[in-house]
Formats: structure tokens, sequence, C-alpha cells
């Protein structure tokens, strides 16, 4: 159990590193190639794109492979995607550019799945820690992101080309974690019930709300995250503030997971969720008050311990909604409509700092969450008489 987790923990890592970087730097290599900065989150938007459409796909095949061998391909898919990142940088093509965010896309659909096989290799009991320990990979990535940006930025001449370089390796690194890991195998269709229809799982509240929390968490966060590099340059900070407000912005996200789950234990899922949902207000709040670098610092870094207690307690809660069987069919469709918002929470990113300004950007994320909260306190209403009744 220990050492799945590890290694999947710094499986996390190693993507998370490639995800952060291409975050921090897309934009400002798409407007490098000469395109406005509406159009400039169109590489993001093809990656998560990319990672919506995998997840059905990645999933089947990890119900008839495993996990292992689908963890290695995304790896391989997403050095290969960028490789092409590197080759549109060298034409000065920002159709190539963005074509390669779609093998990007693939290695972040793989990711996704990280967190569910930690629960696969723990008794029931441990899932929420397990969850929460394998995001804690990100902390790493938090450092070694901005570490990789700083230190390549202008490595080979050209902005970013010698950071996506170094990705490529880092990719090829994550393949070979994966080689290491031992996961149990899946179980062959005939010890297997008939799944419940996808329908019929949604009917249960729980489901409905921890994919809303699922959705509603990443979406809006990865909107403001996608957001604040166009916003502070408008303010005219440069790109070392940005790295320093993004790293810590992912240190947030990461580094409580090495406490949600012994909170979801003591406290209650929905609470942790609705805990994150306050921080979430407190972050608009914040970035509403002002542009200057302590603003967007303090924002983002609420956002991201906001999105960790909704994240990580959504998908503990998605895990006692399903059977045995039905995992694949649920993991999948769940993370597919949360990279659904997250794509178009990517593509609204650009167009609504550039048209509406980083205000509105932020004042528009305020009803989403505070109708997951709502939710939340319904369902805690509801299960009160009968933890009453029962005692």
């Amino acid at each position: 159990m220990n050492r799945n987790v590890v290694l999947l923990a710094l499986s996390q890592a190693l993507m998370m590193t490639v995800i952060s970087l291409v975050l921090s730097s897309s934009a400002l290599v798409g407007i490098s190639l000469s395109v406005s900065a509406g159009l400039a989150t169109v590489p993001l938007a093809a990656q998560y794109l990319a990672t919506m459409l995998s997840l059905h796909v990645l999933s089947s095949l990890m119900a008839r492979f495993g996990r292992r061998p689908v963890f290695i391909g995304g790896a391989l898919v997403g050095a290969a995607g960028l490789a092409l990142a590197v080759i549109g940088i060298l034409l000065g093509s920002f159709v190539v550019f963005a074509l390669a965010g779609l093998g990007v896309g693939v290695l972040g659909a793989a990711g996704q799945f990280y967190r569910f096989a930690a629960v696969d290799a723990v008794p029931p009991e441990q899932k929420g820690q397990a969850i929460s320990l394998t995001l804690t990979g990100g902390v790493l990535a938090a450092f070694l992101g901005p570490f990789i940006a700083r230190n390549t930025r202008d490595w080979l001449g050209t902005p970013f080309l010698g950071s996506f370089l170094v990705l490529v390796g880092v990719a090829l690194l994550a393949a070979l974690l994966a080689f290491f890991l031992r996961l149990p195998s899946p179980l062959p269709a005939a010890a297997l019930r008939q799944p419940r229809p996808l329908r019929e799982i949604a009917r249960q509240g729980r489901f409905r709300l921890a994919l809303a929390g699922g959705v509603v968490g990443y979406a809006i966060m990865n909107l403001l995250m996608t957001a604040t590099p166009l916003a502070m340059m408008c303010a005219r900070l440069d790109f070392a503030a940005t790295a320093t407000v993004i790293q810590w912005h992912l240190v947030a996200m990461f580094a409580p997971s090495f406490l949600t789950g012994s909170l979801i234990r003591r406290l209650g899922v929905m609470q942790v969720m609705l805990l994150g949902g306050a921080l979430t207000l407190a972050a608009i709040g914040v970035a509403l008050s002002g542009d200057e670098l302590r603003h967007f610092g303090i924002a983002l870094a609420l956002v991201g311990i906001g999105w960790n207690f909704m994240y990580v307690g959504a998908t503990t809660l998605l895990t006692e909604t399903y059977r045995e069987e039905e995992k694949a069919l649920v993991q999948a469709g769940n993370d597919g409509l949360v990279f659904l918002g997250v794509t178009v929470a990517t593509l609204s990113a650009g167009p609504m700092v550039d048209g509406l300004g980083w205000e509105w950007v932020n004042a528009a994320t305020v009803l989403p969450v505070l109708l997951v909260m709502a939710g939340v306190l319904i369902a805690l209403r509801r299960t009160r008489p009968v933890l009453a009744s029962s005692a």
C-alpha cells in the first residue's frame, strides 16, 4: 500500500509539474506567437478538451488491461505532445503549438485516475486519506514547475523552448514510475454483477452533490488560475511575479492534502466541502479588493485551499455512490463532466479578461459556489433527523 501510494504521489508530482508549467507559460507563448489575448488560452482549452474526451477511453482500457499500462501510455502520449509544442515554438506556429495541447491533455486524463488507483490499493476506511495523500505530490510540483520555468525560460534563446524540452523528460520519467506500480488486476467481467445504468446511479442525492462539487470547484479554480497570468500582465506585473503567484497557488492546492483526509474523517465530508466553498468566496473578495501583487497572491492561494477541500471531499463522496463493477463508468463520467466545465472555463478566461475585466471574472464565480454550498447545507439538514433518530 505505502509503495503504491508513494509512486502515485510522485507520478502526480510529475504530471502536475507539466500541467503547472504549461499553465503558467502557455498564454504567454501564444501571445509571443502573435495572437491576441482573447485567443491566448486556446492551447490550454485544447489540452482540457483532450482530457475530457480521453477519460472514457482510458477508463475502458483500465477496466480491461489494468491501470499501469494506461498510466505508462498516457505519459508517453504526453511526452509526444510536449515534443510537438517544441516544434511549434521553433516554427513560430500557433496552430502547431495549440495542437500539442492535445497530447498534454491525454497525460492529464491519465493523471486524473491516480487518486482512484490509490483507493484501489487501500482498505475502504482509508480511501479518503489515500486520495489526499496522492494529491500531496502537487506540493513537489509547485516548486519543481516554477524552478524549471525560471531556469530554462531563456535557455535556448527562444522563450520557453528549453522549458518544454525539459518537460518532455519529465513526462518520460512519469512513464518510468508507472512501470513500477503494483496495483490490483481488474476483475474478470464474469465475476462482476451487471452495472446499474448511469441514470439510476445519478438519482442518488450524494452522487449529484459529489458531481456538482467536483465540476464547480474545479472549473472555478481553473477559470481564476488561467485568467490570473493575463490579469497580472494587464496590471503590469512581470513573469517572475506571475510564476511566484502560480507557485504558491499550487502549494495551497496540494499542501492541505496532508490533512484533508483526516479532516474528512473528523468533521465529515460535507462539512469539508462547505469549508472549501467558504474559502473560495473569501478568495473572490480579496481579488475584488485590488490588483496589486498581494491581492493576486492571497486570492489565488485561498482558491487553491478551497479547491482542495471541495475536490477531495467531492471525490471521497463519489466513491460512496457506486459498486465495484460501476467504478469505470462513474469515474470516467464524473471526470468527463468535470473537464467539460474546465474546458469551458479555460476557453472563457481569455475573452472574459480581455472583454469584461478581472473584476467581472471573479464576480461571475460567486453564484455557482453559493449553489453548491446551498446543496451541501440541504444535504446536511436532511441527514440530521436520520442521525438523531438512530441515536
